[in-house]
């Protein structure tokens, strides 16, 4: 008999739900430059560069790479750092994209 090939999550077609969007102080968000340590350069909407992390309840879960849709929440005290709260997969991104939610991301 012949092995039926396996089928991993990340290659189904994936259908969205719910996009979770920014709320409050969060900000969108996109990874320029992973800079080691868990941090990374994140260019905002606002139109700063932030140096990110991802905290430590999430490091397991958010594998993210240059080039991600982020949500990010600055910190209180400095506002040139930041939390990374959540990753945006492809299939969001199109959503954003075709929503207007990224076109300030491409201003800058």
């Amino acid at each position: 008999m012949k092995k039926q090939k396996k089928v991993f999550p990340s290659e189904q077609p994936e259908q969205i739900v719910r996009v979770k969007l920014p709320k409050g102080k969060e900000i969108l968000g996109i990874v320029d430059q992973r800079v080691g340590g868990g941090r990374m350069l994140v260019r905002c909407v606002d139109g700063k560069t932030r140096n990110c992390r991802v905290p430590g309840r999430l490091k397991r879960e958010l594998w993210i790479r240059e080039g991600n849709i982020v949500i990010i929440e600055p910190w209180e005290f400095d506002n040139d750092k930041a939390d990374i709260l959540f990753k945006y997969n492809p299939a969001q991104t199109d959503f954003l994209r075709k929503n207007g939610h990224l076109e300030q991301l491409k201003e800058i």
